[in-house]
Formats: C-alpha cells, sequence, structure tokens
C-alpha cells in the first residue's frame, strides 16, 4: 500500500488484485475495527476472494506484512544484513550496494563527511517501518529510509540548529544523536545524556580534557558490541579516529541511527553541569559532576554486578 492511503484507495486496490469483492465491505469493516488505524503503508501478502472483514484482520497480522521494521540506533551494517535476509539476496549484497551508490539515495549536501568518515550513510536509514520484499531492488528500500530520514531531519531543524548547540553542521547534530541514542539506557536519561556531551565539548573541560570517553565509538570502530572495551589505557591505544578515548571532540560521523526521541534531547538537553554518568542498576543512572562522585556511582555498579553474579 502506497503511504497516507486511505481506507477507500486500500479497498479499491484490495479490489484490483482480487482479495475482495467490494471495497465498500473493506472500508466498512475497518471503520468498525478500532484497531484498523494500526494498518500502515507497505507490502502485503494476502489470499484472494477474503471478506472484508477477514481482510482487515489478515491486514493487521503482522505475518502478512512484508515492512522490514528498523528499530532506534542500529548502525548500518545490521541493517544492510536486515534488508539482505528479506529481500532474499545474498549476504553483503546490500552494503555492497550502499557503498556504490551512496551518492544517489538522496543524501543532503550538508552529509558530507571528511575522509575519516566510515560509512556516509550512516544515521541516515532513519528507523520506522519500511516496505521490502522478494524482487525489490536494494538501492529501493534505502531510498526509502534516507528519504525519511531527509523527512524527519528538516522536521526536526537540524540544519538551522547546528551553530546555536556550538556545533559545526548539522552531520555533527546528528553525530551527537547517534551517541545520545548508544549511550543513553532509557529514553528519560537522553536529555541528560546529551548535556553530558555538549559538557565535554567545551573548551574549558577540565574534567575530561574534551574527551569524550564513550565505549560506544570503541565498539563502533571495531565493528563490536561489548560492554567492557578493556582498560582506559589499553584503549587509548587504540588509534583510530572514532575511538573518543584517543580524540579530542566528536568521531567524523553518526556511530548508528538515531530515532526522534535521542534527537529531540539533542536539540533540547537538559541544564545541568554533569560530565559523567553510570547505569547502576536496571533502572537507575547516575549522573555526576566530578570524578570523585563518578568513582562512588561507578563502586556502586560494581557491587551490583558482583550481586547479580553471585
Amino acid at each position: 500500500m502506497p503511504p497516507g492511503s486511505g481506507l477507500s484507495e486500500i479497498g479499491r486496490i484490495l479490489k484490483e488484485n482480487g482479495v475482495v469483492k467490494s471495497s465498500g465491505a473493506f472500508v466498512s469493516a475497518a471503520n468498525s475495527n478500532p484497531r484498523a488505524k494500526g494498518i500502515q503503508a507497505g507490502v502485503y501478502t494476502l489470499p484472494k476472494e477474503m471478506s472484508g472483514a477477514n481482510a482487515v484482520k489478515a491486514m493487521l497480522n503482522p505475518a502478512s506484512s512484508s515492512n522490514l521494521i528498523i528499530p532506534e540506533g542500529k548502525r548500518n551494517a545490521e541493517i544492510y544484513a536486515m534488508v539482505d535476509k528479506r529481500l532474499q539476496l545474498k549476504a553483503g549484497t546490500t552494503a555492497k550496494t550502499a557503498k556504490e551508490q551512496s551518492a544517489k539515495l538522496g543524501l543532503p549536501a550538508w552529509a558530507k563527511g571528511g575522509p575519516d568518515i566510515m560509512d556516509p550513510l550512516e544515521g541516515f536509514l532513519f528507523p520506522a517501518s519500511y516496505p521490502a520484499a522478494k524482487g525489490m531492488k536494494p538501492e529501493a528500500v534505502l531510498k526509502k529510509m534516507v528519504a525519511r530520514a531527509n523527512e524527519e531531519h528538516t522536521k526536526a531543524g537540524l540544519a538551522d540548529k547546528a551553530r546555536e548547540l556550538g556545533l559545526k553542521n548539522p552531520l555533527q547534530v546528528l553525530t551527537v544523536a547517534s551517541l545520545v541514542q548508544a549511550e543513553g539506557k532509557y529514553k528519560e536519561d537522553f536529555d541528560k545524556v546529551a548535556r553530558v556531551v555538549y559538557n565535554r565539548l567545551k573548551p574549558d573541560n577540565t574534567e575530561t580534557n574534551g574527551l569524550l570517553d564513550f565505549d560506544s565509538t570503541v565498539n563502533y570502530a571495531r565493528g563490536e558490541s561489548k560492554l567492557a572495551i578493556g582498560s582506559v589505557d589499553d584503549t587509548r591505544k587504540f588509534k583510530h579516529p572514532y575511538n573518543t578515548y584517543s580524540i579530542v571532540g566528536l568521531p567524523p560521523g553518526p556511530i548508528g541511527n538515531p530515532g526522534m526521541a535521542a534527537i529531540n534531547s539533542t536539540l533540547k538537553p537538559a541544564d545541568g553541569d554533569w560530565y559523567y554518568f553510570v547505569s547502576v542498576t536496571e533502572d537507575e543512572t547516575v549522573f555526576s559532576e566530578t570524578n570523585a562522585e563518578h568513582e562512588r556511582a561507578r563502586q556502586r555498579y560494581l557491587e551490583e554486578q558482583k550481586k547479580n553474579q553471585e
């Protein structure tokens, strides 16, 4: 179903394809079913000659939809693999397409990063639901994701707000949002995580001396997702443009695809003087202003980890 299709349009398409005998019966059944609002644009596999009511039920069944759902925070490498699987393509096909055709997929002019950027499409495969079924071209699916990202980023005003946030360009705004998405444990923490990023980026930051020190960037550089990345000293020895333990400031580009919650927090961070944070339990993240406070919180975290292992 095309994006923006109303019930009448959906009913017409179903009738033309022999799924229902009457588009009116489908519309009537949909209007009487409160869940029918959940019918989304996308590709559906449906049997023919159904009643209007059964067609509505079938379209509300996730098994009937060929839509590909991209969760918030997924890295491009993961999304490429998801597209390959959904389109039944050889592993690596979508990644190859993305690399070869990145300039033709609709990226905005401000998306161009420097020579160290690992994937120019990172951050532009917006987390949402997309039609994706066998027979479709991977570039067609990627174009839809980039188009949706452009739409959402434009509505949020990324291009207009970079300077007032103290950032050089919209790509850096998106990069911060990807860090907020990766480092924030819960949505309610995103506002504070964003503030931590901005505080650490300040020229007068003497707490971390301009270093972000985020494990998420090291994991991205290595193509890993580890909770423990090693000692700080060893991590600093890992020379990579995305390693924020060794480079001052932001990495060259996003490290994942942030959703709107992370983007909104990036644009409107909380007020505070925090430089540190740690999730001490499953339900509690502690934000600290000094390293001494952070060390106390980190000890709580280690104690909780020890309890869980006993």
